[in-house]
């Protein structure tokens, strides 16, 4: 199998044991102080009428703590200046294979929860250059506002976001679930 970087996917990305790009990552549940979430709109870069939205986060550099990559992910993604030890969690993990950019990739992700002030003005002065291509918004969204609009077809990853999230908002219960959408083959980032 060529290289993950032959088909633009970035360093993080290498063959996995079954020869599809994989990578571990981290992604964070932002609630502000309204329990509004911060999400992403992204599309494919092979397929731009596919969008959907999902959590701030992406890839681990090699050999990166964890907590160190989603905090980092947060900043370079928002502005935001979030610590490793403000995260709670992780809340969530999360085994994935989807296509993105015509190329079938598997990840797994840990997620993990922070609390931010409300009223914060984004800086994308981060963003790689094929998140400058793929990312369309960012916005915060209310959790019950979120969930119609699923019910209405909007496509949200982890899927279950919404349910997650309604039960983050009272704080965490010490638990970590598994989520396997290795079969759905939608997209992530």
């Amino acid at each position: 199998m060529a290289d993950a970087l032959t088909y633009g996917l970035g360093p993080d990305w290498e063959p996995g044991e079954d020869g599809l790009p994989f990578r571990r990552a981290a992604r964070v549940v932002v609630l502000d102080d309204d329990d509004r979430l911060l999400l992403v709109r992204g599309h494919d870069a092979g397929e731009v009428t596919r969008s959907w939205w999902f959590t701030v986060g992406g890839g681990l550099d090699a050999g990166e703590d964890v907590r160190d990559g989603a905090t980092r992910e947060v900043f370079e993604e928002t502005g935001l200046v979030v610590r490793p030890a403000d995260l709670v969690g992780p809340v969530l993990t999360r085994s994935a294979v989807f296509d993105f950019a015509r190329v079938t990739c598997r990840q797994d992700e840990e997620f993990f929860l922070a609390r931010v002030p409300s009223g914060h003005d984004f800086s994308h002065d981060g963003w790689t250059d094929l998140e400058r291509d793929v990312l369309d918004e960012m916005r915060w969204w209310d959790v019950d506002e979120l969930a119609a609009a699923v019910a209405e077809g909007t496509v949200v990853y982890p899927e279950t976001l919404p349910e997650l999230v309604r039960a983050l908002l009272d704080g965490w219960d010490g638990t970590t679930p598994h989520l396997d959408e290795s079969s759905v083959l939608g997209p992530s980032t």
